[in-house]
């Protein structure tokens, strides 16, 4: 190995690493964000399920980066020979954990969007509320206290949220948050299916052989109109949701060509060990 191709590849690895570990440090901005507006949820009586509801989205990153670390280690670290026995199943049985995990941060995620979609007209004055403790909902997850200064502003046509606890917005500011709520279902969505096509992929048709090509393009075809849905989240995010949305969203996405590259190096390794024997 040439110089410059070790100086190239160490500095992929520490790209790499850094990658994972701005997305293992969002765990942290996610959990602060949503631990300052789940004060203004309505228990909905599962004290489990108002949680995950609550919480999805640090849930959610929590268990995705467990998984991302467990395809680095599968696709670039530990060799194929030493994934067996117990340390095989500790694997799997970790993964099987973060699935579960992404599943209910989904299902968090669509009671949130439903959370959002029933509403009721202001009927009066938003001013004559403020000494009620009532809250205004600037987007999704983003709340200021209904105040004197900001009263006056709400219009005739201002909402009550149903669904969560003394909390007002404005037309435009309530279908803008479902719009997000809404993204953040879609966008869990596909993220769950890639994670699907990749294990498709990598148990399946990697060690299956050429028989299945035309299987795997089909595979590349729907994961490529993954990819782009996601990219559109994200730009979405950038223009209309807050920053750490589009940040979390644009690392993953790069995460993800790292897990892509090692998925075919390894598939590379599997093909040459093939014809070797």
């Amino acid at each position: 190995m040439s110089e410059t191709t070790g100086t190239g590849l160490q500095l992929f690895r520490w790209v790499k690493y850094a990658t994972y570990l701005l997305l293992s440090l969002n765990i942290w901005l996610f959990f602060a964000e949503e631990v300052d507006s789940a004060r203004f949820a309505v228990a909905s009586g599962e004290a489990v399920a108002t949680g995950i509801q609550l919480f999805s989205a640090t849930l959610d990153t929590v268990a995705w980066v467990i998984l991302l670390l467990l395809f680095e280690l599968e696709t670039a670290v530990i060799p194929d020979h030493r994934l067996q026995g117990r340390l095989r199943l500790a694997i799997h049985g970790i993964r099987f954990v973060c699935t579960a995990a992404i599943v209910m941060a989904f299902l968090g995620y669509v009671g949130e969007w439903r959370t959002l979609l029933p509403s009721e007209p202001l009927m009066g004055d938003a001013c004559a509320r403020i000494s009620e403790g009532w809250s205004v909902m600037i987007k999704l997850d983003d709340f200021v206290p209904l105040l004197a200064e900001n009263c006056s502003q709400l219009a005739t046509d201002t909402r009550l949220v149903s669904g969560l606890e003394q909390v007002m917005a404005s037309p435009e500011g309530l279908l803008e948050a479902q719009r997000l709520a809404l993204l953040d279902v879609v966008n869990s969505a596909a993220w769950i299916l890639v994670v699907i096509l990749l294990e498709i992929e990598v148990r399946v048709l990697t060690r299956w052989g050429a028989g299945l090509r035309p299987a795997t393009r089909m595979t590349n075809a729907f994961k490529m109109m993954l990819y782009a849905t996601l990219v559109v989240a994200a730009i979405y995010w950038g223009f209309k949701g807050d920053f750490l949305d589009f940040w979390d969203a644009a690392l993953w996405l790069f995460a993800f060509v790292f897990i892509e590259l090692n998925v075919f190096e390894w598939q590379q390794e599997i093909r040459d060990q093939s014809a070797a024997t």
